[in-house]
């Protein structure tokens, strides 16, 4: 029996039941493994008092300590996340919380291993961790949690001591592991564990039906994303609006949400673009497959799910050459790799709905992206480094 203990910054709850939904689908895919067993701590960070009362937080910290999620046994511990300190302090409030709950959880479920799942806070703060209990642990690279915290001032040495002291790393892709690397690990260290997608979720299905249910008269264009300046969600606008009859909705909502609505409203083209905010995640199979094409104007990525999802689901996509692009675009079906500027996504949109690929063809290549391989994948890694 392999019992593991994932950590994870990242993860649903009752408040954000879409919050890092693709740990909650990988670790539920570890624990049907066979001889298996998984425990979740999923810490809520939540900032001192006068901040506390914000409702956002105030929702959180009426969360549960303790709970059954979607067949899963998770713990949701408090740790104090500090404001304007740009994320110095937060492996150190992690481990101060964590410390006493692990070594409890430990005497009911002597855990053989720590699998963190996001980079930073949960990177450095399991190392600690693993070594204060004895057990190995294992971190994983997603995007952001390296791009941004590893290369940001107050935290970047964290990042790369963790990186360095992990008995295991693990990278959503080829250029993720890359990334990896170069803070200062060999690359034979880091191997690639990709995403998984639920291909009875996303599939190909009757796209007219789909855009009659919508409301959609025309070919759509659909978008998935936060709403941050890193998704490049303008690059599309405007691209989009320079193609006559083509109709653009994105899926997503944060920080740029009033600039963006500004940018459609001035694009000429308001009434075929539209911003549809936060989409559930049952709703988004249906906005996926309706669409001719996906596009997403990233400046970075590790490598994003809503790029497989769209493949499965039977739509090309139109994306930069960020992060592990290329792994996803590996054939002319699946879509097109260009230059992060609206004259190139316009003119890929258009080659696209001039020529579309059989939605059969397209879902082709998301085939090898699925979350049983990605359970067996990881357990086959954490149970090597147990046995190490």
């Amino acid at each position: 029996m392999l019992r593991v203990l994932t950590l994870s910054t990242l993860f649903p709850d009752a408040t954000r039941p879409d919050f890092g939904i693709f740990v909650e689908r990988q670790t539920q895919a570890l624990a049907a493994r066979p001889e298996t067993a998984v425990r979740v701590v999923a810490p809520v960070g939540l900032p001192p008092l006068p901040f506390a009362l914000h409702p956002r937080y105030r929702a959180l910290a009426a969360l549960p300590l303790y709970e059954n999620w979607r067949g899963l046994a998770v713990d949701r511990p408090r740790f104090f996340n500090l404001p304007a300190v740009n994320g110095r302090f937060h492996a150190a409030m992690l481990v101060r919380a964590l410390r006493p709950l692990l070594a409890r959880i430990a005497r009911d479920f002597p855990f053989d291993v720590i699998d963190a799942s996001f980079f930073f806070p949960d990177g450095p703060a399991a190392i600690r961790l693993g070594k204060a209990l004895g057990v190995p642990v294992s971190i994983k690279a997603r995007g952001a949690d390296v791009h941004h915290w590893g290369r940001a001032g107050a935290t970047a040495r964290q990042v790369a001591d963790a990186a360095r002291r992990a008995d295991g790393l693990l990278a959503v892709s080829q250029a993720m592991a890359d990334d990896v690397a170069a803070l200062g690990v060999p690359r034979d260290r880091v191997r690639v564990h990709h995403t998984g997608v639920d291909h009875a979720r996303f599939r190909p299905r009757d796209r007219g039906a789909l855009k009659h249910l919508l409301a959609i008269d025309g070919p759509l264009v659909v978008s998935v994303g936060a709403l941050i300046e890193r998704k490049g969600h303008a690059i599309v606008i405007d691209a989009v609006a320079s193609l006559p009859g083509v109709h653009l909705r994105i899926a997503g909502d944060g920080p740029l949400r009033p600039a963006l609505e500004t940018r459609i409203a001035r694009s000429g083209a308001a009434d075929r673009i539209a911003l549809l905010g936060a989409v559930p995640n049952d709703r988004l199979p249906q906005w996926l497959a309706a669409a001719d094409a996906m596009a997403l104007a990233s400046a970075s990525e590790g490598l994003a799910n809503a790029w497989v999802e769209a493949l499965a689901s039977g739509t090309p996509i139109v994306i930069t050459s960020a992060g592990g692009a290329r792994e996803v675009v590996d054939r002319p079906e699946a879509g097109r790799i260009v230059d992060r500027t609206p004259q190139a996504f316009a003119a890929a949109i258009a080659a696209l709905l001039d020529n579309p690929p059989a939605p059969h063809r397209v879902a082709a290549a998301a085939q090898r992206f699925g979350w049983e391989a990605n359970g067996a994948a990881l357990r086959a890694h954490l149970a090597a480094l147990v046995g190490r």
